[in-house]
């Protein structure tokens, strides 16, 4: 069941998305040759103590996963799509690093994620973060009063595709409020004019996926949980939660 907030609802969950934008916002000014990632997790896991907030992520097992997912951020690198488990990795100059983070705060989600560049990129890394963002903009700018669904899914995939990038079918953004992942399931490419009729009160995490080799084809880690390219091409990851409201949207995970 699709669930509206309220306007107290909507303030307490921004208070859970602040956590989630400070703890990225510490993660993204962290990231330099030679960090760990499991150092990137660790500066995620002290922000969560010091909110006295709690992992979205740790422990968590979806119906596709074999384990508990065992760390409090995704840490995907390069090919790795999403939901990269955090290792001693050390990442080096030219990667490509998508980090996605989820909290809960007094009972309410928030849920982002951003992709980077360690140290100096190349051009065509960079113009995909860059699409993304776009994408990321377009669809939030369509999360509006009387819209569809299908007009958010489909401002992600009219950017993604025209810029020749992959999008993976059965993976996307989500609702969200008391849990992580609530009904509706957020396409990254859709009909306009079709879907579920957005209200205020509807809350979104909103999060394009594009794949730099134009397929969107994937296959998932020997642990699992990472989903790598099909053609070791690289892939970039982007994300907010987002309300709608009658003001227009509102970012609930900015720091």
């Amino acid at each position: 069941m699709v669930e509206i907030k309220t306007s107290g609802e909507l303030d307490a969950m921004r208070e859970a998305g602040r956590v989630v934008g400070r703890a990225l916002a510490a993660m993204k000014d962290a990231v330099a040759p030679g960090v760990r990632l499991t150092e990137l997790n660790e500066i995620a896991a002290t922000i969560l103590k010091e909110s006295k907030a709690t992992s979205a992520f740790l422990n968590y097992q979806p119906a596709f996963a074999p384990t508990p997912f065992p760390a409090v951020i995704c840490a995907s690198v390069n090919d790795v799509i999403v939901h990269g488990i955090p290792d001693r990795y050390q990442v080096r100059d030219g990667d490509l690093l998508t980090i996605d983070f989820g909290a809960y705060l007094d009972g309410w989600a928030g849920d982002a994620a951003f992709s980077t560049i360690v140290g100096t990129g190349s051009a065509e890394d960079l113009r995909m973060i860059d699409v993304a963002g776009e994408a990321l903009e377009a669809a939030i700018k369509a999360a509006v009063p009387g819209n569809r669904l299908g007009d958010v899914e489909h401002a992600v995939g009219q950017v993604g595709r025209a810029a020749g990038y992959g999008i993976m079918d059965d993976f996307g953004g989500h609702g969200i409020g008391r849990h992580m992942h609530e009904p509706p399931f957020v396409r990254n490419e859709g009909r306009p004019g079709r879907g579920l009729v957005l209200r205020p009160g509807l809350t979104l995490a909103i999060e394009p996926m594009f794949v730099s080799g134009g397929s969107g084809s994937y296959y998932a880690a020997a642990d699992g949980w990472g989903l790598r390219s099909s053609d070791g091409t690289r892939a970039v990851h982007v994300e907010h939660t987002v309300a709608i409201t009658d003001d227009g949207p509102r970012i609930l995970t900015l720091p």
